[in-house]
């Protein structure tokens, strides 16, 4: 069974977003495209044998909440186990603090291909070495040596705790507390919830990162610290010590992604639970943010995965399935003729046309952020704000595109199937059900919509909005040149003034205090923006696929930009008349109303 395809991965690495380039910088010198092309065979044959044969009956068998302690699927033990082997959680750290200094790309590429075999199981490896990075980033010498070695091998897992019950999203109304002891560790107390791969049995202890207030600390996001609180003390030689009374109260019980297990934690209910701080009290927020700003491209590198998965598994399905017949030129049908496999449909190619553009564009978006991570790692001084600042504008999009979007992928790919996409013996249904959570991770596609319009497209006077403007434009010159591409470029272009026609209809309201009026469409202009980048990647996917000696694969290429550009595109004008509307009606509808 197929579920990505490796010859359009090694064409976005290698011809869209330049590997090879990124391997003469010093900070790579120990890859080269043959050690990357081994990397991606060896990742690929662990997904095909331990992986995907397991993603059905892990959602069959589902973690559970027994005696106290969270069960999860048996398979879960080998995986961790070569995982931790294959340094897949330590990948992407710096040498220094025992990681293998890969780049990004092929990071986010390594990590595409688990997710797409099995989307269950990269949670436990990402969140693990999210929390490590941060300890080794922003955490003391001590910290780092007691807690960092043992989770890059996976005999330890790694979390973040953020949400509580009385504050869903909004972490300015957390109340977990922290009371400083003598020892100078801080006593935590508080209730967490949603809080991924946090227990198991196939991890000697766990390595919480949890955001608490310290007694007085002011109010608002400004008073949260950053907190170590270990599952188990870790005594002076590295073994495991006493518990820590951070307490498992039980497993949500959720719609798809049943193998990643999903917990509510108690901190100091049944006994002291002991934290220690991570860098300087009430910069906790500012810490988190870098492993939330790392979980949001993987979570749309996620949902890329599950849809790429379902686009497969449809398409295998359409291959397959005869039914109907092809119209004559007559416009009637031949009842005694052989049936045709639905793939000869139109309207089944065009479904599949939308899952493909739709993961492939995704894909190439989650390689491009990954891209500018590594330029920002590999360039000099004054060249790093500009690599930052288009990370930070694209990250949300990163987030958010590949989640609704892939979210309406899959839809289509059970659509394909007709009655049998809705039966528990085709794999669709779980894919949709997998991938429904992906716009609620890590910020909802509501709040990832605000922080784009309202935080990235303004900060430093438009400056990120500008240099992605920029980057566009060059593909756009670049397509102007080659005859089968100009119209494309022409409609990105013409397509790109669309935001500025909105920002200069929603930017005076913002001026005069009326922010609300400001943001009230904001999901819908990441909308717009969104698809314009991703018609962006198409475009550039377009210029190589130029250069494609493979006649049927260079074709593939262009007929899905096409597909993009007639279908998706052409949504855009729709999109900015109804953002530019003077209707207020979302505004306006008091809750009695409803």
């Amino acid at each position: 069974m197929k579920y990505y395809d490796p010859q359009t991965l090694s064409f976005l690495l290698s011809d869209v977003h330049h590997l090879d380039e990124l391997l003469k910088s010093e900070r790579y010198a120990a890859y080269d495209k043959a050690s990357i092309d081994l990397l991606l065979d060896a990742v690929k044959d662990f997904s095909d044998t331990a992986l995907f044969p397991y993603i059905q009956e892990m959602d069959e068998k589902p973690s559970v909440f027994k005696n106290g302690r969270v069960h999860v699927h048996e398979q879960f033990g080998p995986i961790l186990k070569k995982a931790g082997e294959m340094g897949l959680v330590s990948a992407a750290m710096n040498e220094e603090g025992g990681g293998l200094q890969m780049p990004m790309l092929v990071v986010n590429a390594l990590y595409f291909i688990m997710e797409a075999a099995n989307n269950h199981v990269t949670g436990y490896l990402g969140l693990t070495a999210g929390a490590a990075n941060v300890i080794l980033t922003f955490g003391s010498e001590a910290l780092k040596q007691k807690y960092v070695p043992n989770m890059l091998s996976m005999q330890w897992g790694g979390t973040m705790c953020l949400t509580e019950p009385q504050a869903g999203s909004s972490l300015s109304d957390i109340t977990a507390s922290a009371k400083p002891l003598d020892n100078g560790s801080y006593s935590i107390k508080g209730q967490k919830i949603f809080i991924s791969a946090s227990d198991h049995q196939f991890a000697d202890n766990f390595i919480h990162l949890v955001l608490a207030r310290i007694e007085g600390a002011p109010a608002g996001t400004k008073g949260i610290s950053l907190f170590v609180v270990p599952q188990y003390h870790v005594n002076d030689d590295g073994s495991k010590g006493e518990y820590n009374h951070v307490d498992v109260v039980g497993e949500f019980v959720k719609l798809g992604q049943r193998g990643y297990c999903t917990n509510h934690l108690s901190f100091g209910d049944g006994g002291e639970s002991a934290g220690y701080l991570i860098g300087d009290a009430n910069h906790g927020l500012s810490y988190m943010f870098q492993l939330m700003n790392e979980a949001r491209i993987a979570t749309g590198r996620m949902g890329t995965g599950i849809a790429s998965a379902a686009y497969y598994a449809s398409l295998e399905y359409a291959k397959e399935r005869p039914q109907g017949r092809k119209l004559q030129s007559s416009g009637k049908k031949d009842p005694t003729a052989e049936q045709t496999l639905i793939i000869n449909h139109p309207d089944v190619k065009r479904m599949l046309l939308h899952q493909k553009a739709t993961v492939e564009g995704c894909l190439s978006l989650v390689l491009q952020c990954s891209y500018y991570l590594d330029k920002y790692a590999t360039t000099s001084s004054a060249e790093k704000n500009k690599y930052h600042q288009l990370t930070e504008i694209l990250n949300p999009v990163a987030k958010t595109y590949p989640s609704e979007a892939g979210k309406d992928a899959v839809d289509t790919g059970l659509q394909i199937l007709g009655g049998y996409g809705y039966m528990m013996d085709f794999i669709l249904q779980q894919y949709l059900r997998d991938i429904r959570i992906i716009s609620i991770y890590e910020g909802t596609t509501g709040i990832q919509s605000l922080d784009l319009l309202g935080r990235k497209v303004t900060m430093n006077k438009g400056e990120a909005l500008q240099l992605l403007a920029k980057e566009m434009e060059n593909t756009i010159l670049a397509a102007m040149e080659k005859e089968e591409l100009k119209g494309y470029a022409i409609t990105l272009g013409e397509s790109s003034q669309l935001i500025q026609s909105c920002l200069g209809h929603l930017v005076p309201f913002a001026m005069k205090g009326n922010h609300e009026k400001y943001l009230a469409d904001a999901t819908l202009f990441m909308d717009l923006f969104s698809t314009i980048v991703i018609g962006w990647q198409w475009l550039k996917m377009g210029l190589a696929a130029l250069n494609q000696s493979d006649e049927t694969f260079k074709a593939g290429k262009l007929n899905t930009l096409d597909y993009f550009f007639k279908y998706e595109m052409s949504r855009c004008k729709g999109l900015q008349k109804t953002i530019c509307s003077d209707s207020e009606v979302t505004i306006n509808m008091g809750e009695e109303m409803f």
